[in-house]
């Protein structure tokens, strides 16, 4: 359920708003989010996202999902499909239907033409190599193209010749005529068409002539209406182009959109670029796009982040053009407290060491009553039983404890979760003296009481051999083991391939058990195992009678890299 004070305050595209409506600059604002369906959305999607639509909320204004679909090569349906899948459960909805740069294909090929008789544009033969020659660099002037001053008809000629398919991939361009000379590299004649005979998902076969971005999205804006048009700080170099293309064309609405810039979200311990996201799917590092060690929302979706926790990430990280590097512990922090309070508690043992009672009378020894959340009594509850064989944690007993260990040691007492105060009396080994079982009684005048004549301090979870149910889990550690994988340079000073700091150890699967509850959930179901951490069914592999468990997060932030 959204509220208003689930978003970032007091940053400057809020003010800028707000002045805009009290002005009357603007009755009402529109805003969108544009992504391109050439992969799946990620971490710095989902701060856009909550930006975007978290305004329109705010305001009560509206926004719309454009897919910017002008680059065929790599775009298709499954990443439409995924797109709009996240957005909604993320928890927003986009204003009528979703909607597509490729649905103003045709306007924007008039507009072009209209640019063309204007003298405003014109068809370049240049090689990609050659123009890149003649842009010049950021100290020296570009030169103009020798096709540059093509007469009005000859343009209109030709551009309607490769519309219509009679030149080859790539040897022509239609380029808008600014200024070679522009200290504004995007300002130095830049191209808004080229030929490229890919089928597209929306639109099939009837072009071979694709817009580029930067001619596209500005149009588009204005098609829609959108008042605060938000991006982040890489296109602030492109907002004078952004500007010009409305500025030179017949205004297609009423509203005159405008460019805003904020600075993108870099996570630490991650890496949000689409084509390096691709790239470990491709290669196989990881099992695709939604593998719960992505920083992809369907990865982290996967791995149990909620949405509520996102949006509290999201908020956290603010909107600003300053730098905005956010460390992992941050995200995790955010979906640590928001699971504190949604997610019933379940006891689960992931390196069980088998416990006998020695003394175990079924007529004396009593199941307990445990509340699935200490402080949502709606929740309810469940009854433990208890059998003559446990399961507890190996790590909850040391033959040799440490100093201040206050667990379970031989002939000491603790306290089984929600039951019995038991005592180890015999520790038995294997041949090679790893311990393989304890010998243990329980003190059947303690429970939910304690122990007459003396204090028993450790309290550790447990389950009834007789009881559990095995479950696969999935440990999920952070994929990679440098801060900025995708930033790391060798000793010649060239970056080193970001797949050299994956985390061999970011996944391990293990068989535990869990209690009788966990062989009825469905996929998706997110709780607290007792000391343990945050885990969640997963969506694709779990089945009732075959649980499958993914870590979420621990339940406090212990990541020392490998």
């Amino acid at each position: 359920m959204l509220n208003k004070d689930q978003f970032a305050d007091n940053h400057f595209i809020r003010t800028i708003i707000e002045e805009d409506l009290k002005s009357g600059k603007h009755e009402a604002i529109q805003t969108r989010f544009p992504p391109e369906p050439n992969g799946y959305l990620h971490i710095g999607h989902a701060k856009s996202i909550c930006l975007n639509f978290g305004l329109a909320y705010i305001y009560d204004g509206l926004c719309n999902l454009r897919f910017d679909d002008t680059n065929p090569e790599k775009e298709n349906d499954e990443y439409v499909n995924a797109i709009k899948e996240d957005v909604e459960w993320l928890g927003f909805h986009w204003a009528g239907e979703p909607r597509f740069a490729s649905n103003y294909f045709d306007q924007l090929y008039d507009y072009a033409v209209g640019l063309i008789k204007d003298g405003k544009a014109y068809v370049d033969d240049l090689t990609p190599e050659q123009i890149r020659e003649y842009r010049g660099t950021l100290t020296e002037a570009g030169k103009n193209s020798p096709y540059r001053d093509r007469s009005v008809e000859e343009n209109l000629d030709l551009f309607t010749r490769m519309k219509n398919g009679e030149f080859p991939d790539g040897s022509k361009t239609l380029r808008l005529k600014i200024d070679m000379a522009s200290g504004n590299i995007n300002m130095r004649d830049p191209v808004i068409y080229r030929i490229r005979r890919v089928h597209h998902h929306n639109t099939g076969d009837k072009w071979c002539i694709y817009p580029m971005y930067d001619y596209t999205h500005c149009i588009s804006d204005a098609i829609e209406g959108i008042t605060h048009s938000l991006c982040t700080l890489e296109f602030e170099a492109h907002r004078p182009l952004y500007d010009w293309v409305l500025d030179n064309i017949p205004a297609p609405h009423a509203t005159r959109p405008r460019q805003y810039e904020f600075s993108r979200l870099e996570l630490l311990y991650s890496i949000t670029s689409k084509r390096k996201l691709n790239q470990l799917v491709a290669d196989g590092h990881v099992s695709g796009w939604d593998d719960p060690r992505m920083p992809t929302i369907s990865g982290m979706r996967r791995r149990g982040y909620t949405p509520e926790g996102l949006r509290l990430f999201a908020k956290r990280a603010g909107i600003s053009k300053s730098e905005n590097v956010i460390d992992m512990s941050v995200l995790e922090g955010a979906i640590r407290e928001e699971l504190e309070n949604s997610a019933p508690r379940m006891i689960a043992v992931l390196n069980p060491l088998k416990v006998t009672l020695t003394n175990f009378d079924p007529a004396q020894a009593q199941s307990r009553y445990a509340p699935y959340h200490p402080n949502h009594e709606e929740m309810g509850g469940r009854e433990l039983p208890i059998s003559p064989t446990l399961y507890i944690e190996a790590d909850d007993f040391a033959e040799n404890p440490p100093k201040g260990f206050k667990r379970l040691i031989p002939g000491g007492e603790v306290r089984l979760r929600h039951s019995y105060v038991m005592r180890c009396d015999e520790v038995v080994k294997d041949s090679d003296g790893h311990v393989v079982e304890l010998k243990c009684s329980l003190d059947y005048d303690t429970l939910g009481k304690n122990p007459e004549g003396r204090k028993v301090k450790g309290v550790i979870h447990w389950l009834s051999a007789e009881h559990a149910v095995p479950a696969t889990v999935r440990l999920y550690e952070r994929l990679f083991t440098e801060p900025r994988p995708d930033a790391v340079r060798g000793e010649d000073g060239e970056y080193l391939p970001f797949t050299d700091f994956l985390n061999p150890e970011s996944v391990k699967e293990i068989t535990a058990y869990a209690e009788p509850a966990a062989k009825n959930l469905p996929a998706e179901s997110r709780w607290q195992f007792e000391r343990l951490g945050y885990f969640v069914t997963d969506r694709k592999d779990h089945r009732p009678e075959q649980p499958v468990f993914n870590r979420t997060v621990t339940l406090k932030d212990s990541w020392q890299p490998k």
